[in-house]
C-alpha cells in the first residue's frame, strides 16, 4: 500500500487540524503533516524530500502574496503545490496558476469538494475552481516564464530588496558575500528585464500583491 504524504502550510492551527481530519480521517493511505510557516515546511522537506502535495495558504506571516509560491516552485519544482485560500478573486487565481500552482481551493468549500480537489491533483491533473476561466495572455505568460527562471536564492534576494535591505544586510542574512549578492542582483535585473534595482523592487512588491497588470504600465517599469 502506497502512502501519500501531504503537508498543510497555514498559520492557523485550528484550520490545519480541521483540514488534516478531512484528509486523513480513517484513510490509512494518507499521511498528513502540518507546518505553521515556510520555515517549518523547509525543515520537513529537508528531512524527507518525498512529498506528494503541499497545500499552501497565500497569506500568513513571512509570506507576502505570491512570494511563498514563487519560492516553493523554485526550490522544490518537482513537488505539486495547491493554493488553499480565503481569497476568491479570479485574477489572483489565474496568477497562481501562471506561477505554477497545481490547483486552487477556496477555504469556504466543504469536505467533499476538498477531497475531490486533492484527488484531482494527486492524480496528476490540475484543479480549477468551478466558474473560473483561465484566459491566456501572452504578455503575462512571458513574465511568468521570466519569474520561473529565478533560483531560490534569487527569489530570496528579490524579496529582501523589496524589504529595503542593502547588499551588506542581505549578505549577512543569507550568510553569503556582498559580491555574491551583487551577482544575484545583476542576474535578477537581467531575468526580469529591468534596468535598475528600483525597478526590481517595484516589480517584487507588485508580484507579491498580485498586481501583475501594473507591471506592464508605461513609465519607469519595464517588466
Amino acid at each position: 500500500m502506497t502512502r501519500r504524504r501531504i503537508i498543510i502550510v497555514d498559520d492557523h492551527p485550528l484550520f490545519r487540524a480541521a483540514l488534516r481530519q478531512t484528509l486523513s480521517g480513517g484513510d490509512a493511505t494518507v499521511n498528513v503533516e502540518e507546518a505553521g510557516d515556510l520555515a517549518g515546511l523547509s525543515t520537513a522537506l529537508d528531512a524527507d524530500r518525498d512529498c506528494d502535495l503541499v497545500l499552501l495558504d497565500l497569506n500568513m506571516p513571512g509570506v507576502r502574496g505570491f512570494s511563498g509560491l514563487l519560492l516553493l516552485r523554485a526550490q522544490y519544482p518537482d513537488i505539486p503545490v495547491m493554493i488553499i485560500s480565503a481569497v476568491e478573486d479570479t485574477t489572483v487565481i489565474r496568477r497562481a496558476f501562471e506561477l505554477g500552482s497545481a490547483g486552487y481551493l477556496h477555504k469556504s468549500v466543504g469536505p467533499t469538494e476538498i477531497r475531490r480537489a486533492i484527488e484531482t491533483v494527486l492524480s496528476g491533473e490540475v484543479f480549477i475552481p468551478e466558474g473560473t476561466t483561465l484566459g491566456a495572455d501572452d504578455s503575462y505568460t512571458a513574465l511568468m516564464r521570466r519569474l520561473a527562471t529565478l533560483t531560490p536564492q534569487q527569489v530570496r534576494v528579490l524579496m529582501m530588496l523589496s524589504d529595503g535591505l542593502m547588499n551588506k544586510q542581505i549578505a549577512y542574512e543569507l550568510t553569503i558575500s556582498e559580491a555574491t549578492v551583487k551577482a544575484h542582483v545583476s542576474a535578477i535585473l537581467q531575468k526580469l528585464d529591468v534596468d535598475s534595482r528600483t525597478q526590481a523592487v517595484i516589480a517584487a512588491s507588485r508580484i507579491e500583491e498580485g498586481h501583475f497588470e501594473a507591471l506592464f504600465a508605461t513609465g519607469a517599469e519595464k517588466v
